[in-house]
């Protein structure tokens, strides 16, 4: 990740408040990088829970499906810490979502999460276009407004 392009609180709308625990933690006395997955995960669903007011039989007939992340640590996190897991969406397509999550521990930046989503027909197991009310909620909710391809 360039450092001159990484995201600043003001990036994003959508925050998740995460309470480190001590089982966090690993052997080295700092929070395991594989938790910072499960706090991207734990952002990511609470913003996508926000299309079930528009997608009928959203996460049973068709919802979103992980294709690709991954994360940049930037910085050595302790317990204790209370952070702000930022989420948002960066791009998208047809059928796919590029996002972008980002841990803050007060204003400091902790790590940077990228990841690819898509749009999945769960009955064909196969993509699906995105759907238009779901760019639309995307669009309005966005501090940076997305690349559209």
């Amino acid at each position: 990740m360039n450092a001159a392009r990484r995201p600043a609180r003001a990036d994003f709308t959508h925050l998740t408040r995460i309470v480190v625990r001590w089982g966090d933690m690993d052997s080295l006395g700092h929070v395991n990088n594989a938790k910072f997955f499960t706090y991207d995960e734990q952002a990511r669903l609470e913003y996508f829970a926000l299309f079930e007011a528009v997608v009928p039989g959203m996460w049973k007939q068709q919802g979103l499906i992980l294709a690709k992340l991954g994360c940049d640590f930037l910085q050595q996190l302790h317990y204790p810490a209370t952070l702000d897991v930022a989420f948002r969406v960066s791009r998208f397509g047809r059928s796919s979502m590029e996002t972008e999550g980002a841990v803050f521990e007060g204003e400091r930046l902790v790590a940077v999460s990228q990841g690819v989503v898509v749009w999945f027909d769960y009955q064909s197991q196969k993509p699906a276009p995105i759907p238009d009310a779901v760019k639309a909620m995307i669009r309005e909710r966005e501090a940076v407004a997305p690349l559209e391809v």
